[in-house]
């Protein structure tokens, strides 16, 4: 006979399994954008790339063209905009996979884990050359993308109870996160500047920082014993 604790046990080493799903996507997101961006930045040889002066979506741009003051001409565009959209379908997957959250957290994770897949997706479909009438799109996606990506790292930062990982790996994320957010400040000042000193720099302190901590997340979740 089966009793309420018994049912209890069985739904948490339920949950602990579904959320090793869930860690592989949120790892093979982070691990898509780093990868796409790593070979389409190298073959961007004629003058080199530049992590820290060009933007990321320059990536996407096959070229050559010019424009917000950077010349792009990315040969592999096609693999960034693959990149792109696989990780926003990825970062996705992983949120709605997740368990163990109460149902109104939860919530909100799988509407940020939209906004930041359709951010994803929108910036791969439409690469921000600025002269295709697709610049607003990508914009767009950009937002959402930096936005959705930096508080969802808070907001499962303070889960971290619900997730069944360290307090340790909680603070870390809600500091990502914060992190991430003040760069977008910071990269909204030096845009409107014009100055565009370290803008490349400036814009993946919003990037890497909230995927960093999916790779840890995902790790945590994948090692949690059911």
């Amino acid at each position: 006979m089966h009793t309420p604790v018994d049912s209890i046990i069985g739904q948490r080493a339920l949950d602990a399994v579904v959320n090793r799903r869930a860690a592989a996507a949120l790892v093979a997101a982070s691990a898509v954008f780093f990868t796409a961006e790593f070979v389409t930045a190298a073959a961007w040889s004629d003058p080199p790339y530049s992590y820290t002066h060009h933007f990321v979506s320059d990536l996407g741009v096959h070229g050559p063209a010019t424009a917000f003051g950077q010349f792009m001409y990315s040969p592999l565009a096609w693999v960034m905009n693959t990149g792109f959209v696989l990780f926003g379908l990825a970062a996705l997957a992983g949120v709605v996979l997740l368990r163990g959250l109460p149902a109104r957290r939860r919530r909100m994770v799988v509407a940020l884990g939209a906004a930041l897949g359709a951010g994803g997706v929108l910036v791969g479909l439409f690469p921000g050359s600025g002269d295709d009438g697709t610049t607003d799109y990508h914009g767009l996606g950009a937002l959402l993308a930096f936005v959705a990506g930096n508080v969802l790292s808070i907001l499962l930062g303070r889960s971290y109870r619900s997730l069944g990982v360290s307090r340790r790996l909680g603070r870390t994320l809600v500091t990502f996160g914060a992190a991430g957010l003040v760069s977008l400040v910071a990269f909204g000042v030096v845009l409107g500047s014009g100055a565009g000193i370290l803008i490349g720099l400036v814009e993946r302190g919003i990037l890497y920082p909230f995927l960093v901590g999916f790779v840890l997340l995902g790790r945590a979740l994948w090692r949690a014993r059911p």
